[in-house]
């Protein structure tokens, strides 16, 4: 086959598909073939993820950490033990999202759906990134204003093509399924 023809099985020349989703995004280097995660693997991955670090919090702390949603605690003289329990599942959040993507590529609940968590060109994200990334995620464990961010980012989400939260674009990443990337690209996955 010529390098001209626009249809083309094999070689690394420039196909009409290629050339459209260039043209679509000036940054699009993502591995050909590669699957967007939909919205709903997103989020049941997010809410297993919960479920799992408030699951430990809760055995460690013999359940006092539910403690955090009790209004009549966070009214009475002991509101400091609200704000505590919350200081400390924010920072368990945190380092769960940080390190689990930094050395799995992945949480636990993307990982139990099929997801990864990579660079816009499907290599690993940074640990620095996977910190902002963490940083940023903490607004949907906030009562009340979690839902308002889940609608915001629901919505850019099905509105780009890229499939991407504010929290990805900020950090250049994009959640795949992750058997939808080349071989070489997913050797860093647990």
């Amino acid at each position: 086959m010529s390098e001209d023809n626009p249809i083309s099985i094999h070689g690394d020349g420039i196909t009409l598909a290629k050339q459209s989703i260039q043209n679509n995004s000036g940054h699009w280097p993502i591995p050909e073939g590669t699957i967007l995660a939909p919205i709903w693997k997103r989020l049941s991955a997010f809410m297993l993820d919960v479920i799992a670090f408030m699951g430990v919090l809760s055995i460690l702390t013999k359940w006092r950490i539910l403690d955090a949603f009790s209004y009549t605690i966070l009214v009475s003289t002991q509101w400091w033990v609200s704000v505590l329990n919350w200081g400390i599942i924010l920072v368990a959040a945190y380092l769960y999202q940080k390190y689990l993507v930094a050395t799995l590529g992945r949480t636990l609940g993307q990982r139990w759906f099929g997801l990864a968590v990579v660079r816009e060109d499907g290599e690993p994200l940074p640990r620095s990134d996977c910190g902002k990334r963490s940083v940023m995620k903490l607004k949907y464990l906030l009562p009340f204003l979690n839902i308002i961010f889940f609608i915001i980012d629901s919505r850019h989400i099905h509105r780009r093509h890229t499939h991407q939260s504010s929290i990805d674009l900020e950090c250049a990443s994009i959640v795949v399924v992750a058997n939808s990337l080349p071989p070489a690209k997913r050797r860093h996955l647990r």
